[in-house]
């Protein structure tokens, strides 16, 4: 999916926004092992809530970042 910029600047303002949540009750982790399953979900059609979601899933099954 092609995407202009101001497009892809709004969605990865978006993702830092639902990010700032993740970071605040998470083990440290590299901001971007989140910001990719989310911008996929986005993506690929899900609402930002269902995005949140799968970016908490991949963090936590794949990577195994626990909360604090």
């Amino acid at each position: 999916m092609t995407m202009d910029i101001a497009t892809l600047a709004q969605l990865l303002r978006e993702t830092e926004e639902h990010h700032g949540h993740y970071e605040k009750t998470h083990a440290e982790h590299h901001w971007w092992d989140w910001y990719a399953p989310y911008l996929s979900a986005r993506q690929n059609g899900s609402s930002p809530e269902e995005a949140v979601v799968a970016a908490d899933r991949y963090m936590e099954q794949v990577l195994h970042v626990p909360p604090r």
